[in-house]
């Protein structure tokens, strides 16, 4: 069963643009791309008072892309990463993607509905977006997976 609510003293907001360089430190902390960081796209959990994960969907032609995802290590393991992600998902307005490194994640949103799919099967504005990972996939092995969200859930 997929988190349905936050625990208790998090909130789940729009990120502002006080929140900008909390998100990048967020990101950069967990070795994700720093590029294409734009805190209006953001979606913040607030716990406390703290900024404790983020996430944002990115707009291409016919396409969004879910990103940035990161949860702070103290605050992992309590369904923030799942209730964020059902958020982001909940709120796409066209076909969704992702690209995340290694099998353990790609499992994680399998949870939610996502499929592998192979580069030649991203829309052309993410196959540009998704180049230089496809690359480093194929010339030196980067465990990059491409997924696309197919379905709903039947714990959804």
């Amino acid at each position: 069963m997929l988190q349905k609510s936050l625990p208790s003293g998090c909130v789940l907001r729009r990120a502002t643009s006080a929140d900008k360089w909390l998100i990048r430190l967020l990101v950069l902390s967990a070795k994700l791309e720093p590029t294409q960081l734009r805190w209006q796209q953001f979606c913040a959990i607030e716990c406390d008072g703290d900024l404790v994960a983020c996430g944002q969907l990115r707009n291409f032609s016919g396409a969004q892309e879910l990103g940035s995802l990161v949860v702070k290590s103290a605050w992992r393991g309590r369904g923030l990463g799942s209730f964020l992600t059902q958020h982001l998902i909940d709120t796409a307005t066209q076909p969704l993607y992702l690209e995340c490194l290694g099998q353990r994640l790609a499992q994680f949103y399998s949870r939610f509905g996502f499929v592998t799919i192979s580069y030649e099967d991203l829309p052309a504005s993410l196959q540009r977006k998704f180049g230089f990972s496809q690359l480093a996939k194929r010339l030196i092995k980067v465990p990059v997976i491409f997924m696309q969200y197919r379905v709903d859930t039947p714990d959804r």
